[in-house]
C-alpha cells in the first residue's frame, strides 16, 4: 500500500502543498457544471506531516531502505489495533491511514 501511495504524484503535491500552513489548495472538477473550489489548509497534524515524510523519503533514489517509524507510531496512535506488529490486512491499514489524515483536516 505504501509503495503504491509513494508513486502517486497527486497524493505527493497535495502533501507538499499542505505541508505548509495557510497554503490555499485549488481543486478542480472533472465535472463541467462545478467551478473550482478554493481551500485553504491548515497547520497539517502529525500524521498527515509523517506521511509527507515518509514519501519524500521514498522519492529519495540515493536511500536503498526506507522504514516508516514515525508514520507507523502515527498510525498506531489513531488505530490502536495496529500495535503489536500483529498481522493485519492493507485495506485495513489504507483507510486508517486515510481516513485518519482527512480527520487532521
Amino acid at each position: 500500500i505504501l509503495q503504491n501511495l509513494s508513486q502517486t504524484p497527486v497524493l505527493r503535491e497535495l502533501l507538499k502543498e499542505a505541508k505548509m500552513p495557510g497554503t490555499t489548495v485549488k481543486i478542480e472538477s472533472l465535472e463541467l457544471s462545478m467551478e473550482p473550489q478554493l481551500i485553504k489548509l491548515d497547520q497539517p497534524g502529525p500524521l498527515t506531516l509523517a506521511m509527507y515524510q515518509f514519501l519524500t523519503e521514498m522519492q529519495d533514489t540515493k536511500r536503498r531502505v526506507v522504514t516508516p517509524k514515525e508514520l507507523f507510531a502515527q498510525v498506531c496512535k489513531k488505530a490502536i489495533r495496529f500495535k503489536g506488529y500483529q498481522q493485519q490486512d492493507s485495506h485495513e491499514l489504507l483507510r486508517y491511514l486515510l481516513d485518519g489524515m482527512r480527520a487532521e483536516e
